[in-house]
């Protein structure tokens, strides 16, 4: 009888990669699953994932492998990757999943059309998989740094709490400190909607416009993530944790960050196609800037930052123009903005 998983990780990337690792090297029996066979032999002869982690070796007791159905009976399945591919995935697993698995998102968007986090993606290709079961994996994780050793948290967000406090316990190792929460809605859009405040950051960078002018767009983008977490029911001091305020400072100071770096290229006069072909990788900021846009408009929230990327990344307006419009904004009362927030 094959011994079932604690932890499966789907998603060969840079995060889906480094948390195979750093669970592996905890200790924990954990399998990293590949698209195919031939994605899975690759990385099997390798030692290590070339593409996105080179010189970090498998250990010996990782897992590799490609078949849905070892993957659906594991205790927790960690789903690592994109947002716009979390509703395929999640379609495979749904008539193999077993009936206690923990299955968390470690994508950090919204999903396109239906405005949806993926946690309500997950319930929904998975039903009828219990709702408390289902949830997310967020934090200040910057992938390159954990892999290397170094230490880091997340948090683990379940409406579940028996199932949060399982999750917590088959996640936590000596270098990764699991915290839960009950705020499932709130730690997905504090990952979601921070990337967004990243590319602008970037963008502060990429202009010179100094740490003052950072610390500002950063604090004003907080206030606008949390605006939004509110009106679909995110409890405010979510925003102030580790999926909100901690994701955000990694994030927006990272030389690491896909979304500030891109934010850096588009302020030096890059196109958006250019500077992501010469990313790489998927910068989940872009489609969560159009995305956050349109809920923003459905709940009558005010995202002034979100408004102004949004002109940059698909109106061809230029940085320096966005950043001149939102200086020249009428004043406001900065305890008036807020009021609500934390009542």
């Amino acid at each position: 009888m094959i011994q079932r998983l604690d932890v499966a990780v789907i998603g060969t990337g840079n995060w889906g990669t480094t948390l195979a690792l750093v669970l592996a090297r905890g200790g924990r029996n954990v399998t990293l699953f590949g698209r195919n066979q031939a994605e899975v032999e690759q990385l099997q002869v390798a030692g290590e994932n070339s593409r996105f982690l080179p010189g970090q070796r498998f250990p010996a007791n990782l897992g590799l492998a490609f078949e849905p159905a070892l993957a659906a009976q594991a205790q927790v399945i960690l789903l690592a990757v994109p947002s716009k591919t979390i509703r395929s995935n999640a379609l495979q697993l749904a008539p193999l999943l077993a009936p206690d698995t923990i299955v968390l998102s470690c994508a950090k968007g919204i999903e396109t059309g239906s405005l949806e986090t993926m946690s309500e993606v997950l319930a929904e290709a998975l039903s009828p998989h219990p709702r408390g079961l289902i949830g997310a994996l967020s934090g200040p994780n910057i992938a390159n740094e954990i892999a290397q050793g170094l230490p880091s948290t997340s948090v683990v967000a379940l409406s579940d709490d028996q199932a949060g406090q399982r999750a917590q316990s088959l996640l936590t190792t000596t270098l990764m400190r699991i915290y839960r929460s009950s705020d499932v809605i709130g730690v997905e859009l504090g990952g979601a909607l921070k990337n967004i405040v990243a590319l602008g950051a970037g963008i502060c960078d990429g202009m010179g416009l100094g740490d003052n002018a950072k610390a500002a767009f950063i604090t004003r983008g907080l206030a606008e993530m949390t605006r939004l977490g509110m009106a679909r029911g995110a409890h405010p001091l979510t925003f102030a944790g580790l999926a909100g305020l901690g994701d955000l400072i990694a994030t927006c100071a990272s030389p690491h960050s896909r979304n500030r770096r891109l934010g850096e290229a588009l302020a030096r006069g890059q196109s958006l196609e250019t500077a992501l072909a010469q990313l790489g990788q998927v910068a989940e900021g872009v489609n969560t800037t159009a995305t956050a846009r349109q809920l923003a408009q459905h709940y009558n929230v005010e995202l002034p930052i979100a408004d102004e990327l949004y002109r940059v990344l698909f109106e061809g307006k230029s940085p320096q123009q966005a950043g001149l419009d939102l200086m020249q904004r009428d004043p406001k009362n900065e305890l008036a903005g807020l009021q609500g927030l934390f009542a």
